[in-house]
């Protein structure tokens, strides 16, 4: 099994989430709020994306990454092994993001003198809590979402991406940087589209149980969501998710690119 791919998808992974954190923490806090722990757990994540997306396509195809210009590989297979990638990326990610998004969410101010300390100390302290107030199932909470959301539209991501570069690309040759800067770019818009009413939904489970449990799970979030706030909560904040995608995907497709060229 190559590895190459599991190092790009790495490296770019971090790359675009330092590019992008502050677009993601505007819509809850502070712009660099709880950056290092998801720059050190994003790049484990984008490893497992990349690597199983481009290994998966390897099983399907039997052709490596630098073959597929040459030999392009369908769209069935492209979306199937996008699909993959997503399934076991969300499995992958569930714990991390759910810390996340507590420690972003956390709006108790650093511990004055005289004043109560945070809910949460950091990414450890958060993950004990859980743990022990939670259980082990606990941090798994929203997980399920999380996987509905991240395997279809990784599956749309993916071909997004692969259908542009071969529209502006002549055949059997690589796209250039610029036309995988806009590639990139347009995936990451389209799959966030796709992606952001289970976004919410995700969000407001990982959130549930802070104080007593609100939802019985995702299908009930989804009702009483829409009961309490109408159809539009599913876009709510779909255009922060846009712009923050556009280039965090750019940056993120392009490393991944120019680095499996450089190894190959």
């Amino acid at each position: 099994m190559p590895v190459e791919e599991f190092v790009a998808g790495w490296i770019s992974g971090a790359l675009g989430l330092v590019l992008g954190h502050p677009f993601d923490t505007v819509k809850l806090l502070g712009f660099f709020k709880g950056m290092s722990f998801p720059i050190a757990s994003i790049a484990v994540v984008n490893s497992v994306l990349f690597g199983v997306y481009s290994n998966t396509l390897l099983l399907l195809t039997a052709t490596s990454h630098q073959e597929r210009r040459a030999q392009p590989p369908s769209y069935t297979h492209i979306f199937l092994a996008g699909c993959t990638g997503g399934f076991l990326q969300a499995y992958c990610l569930a714990p991390f993001d759910l810390i996340k998004v507590r420690l972003q969410n956390q709006t108790e101010p650093v511990a004055q003198p005289g004043s109560p300390p945070p809910q949460y100390q950091g990414p450890m302290h958060c993950a004990a809590s859980i743990f022990r107030e939670e259980g082990y199932r606990g941090l798994f909470r929203g997980a399920w979402a999380l996987m509905l959301r991240d395997t279809p539209t990784v599956g749309i991501y993916f071909i997004t991406y692969e259908g542009l570069c071969r529209q502006y690309t002549p055949e059997g040759q690589n796209p250039s940087s610029a036309t995988v800067l806009v590639a990139g770019g347009f995936a990451g818009i389209a799959s966030w589209v796709a992606a952001t009413p289970l976004d919410v939904i995700k969000s407001r489970m990982q959130m549930d149980g802070l104080r007593r449990r609100v939802y019985q799970g995702v299908l009930d979030c989804m009702m009483s969501s829409v009961r309490q706030e109408g159809l539009g909560v599913f876009f709510r904040g779909v255009t922060i998710n846009s712009a923050r995608a556009f280039p965090v995907n750019a940056v993120t497709f392009l490393s991944y690119e120019y680095l499996l060229r450089w190894w190959g």
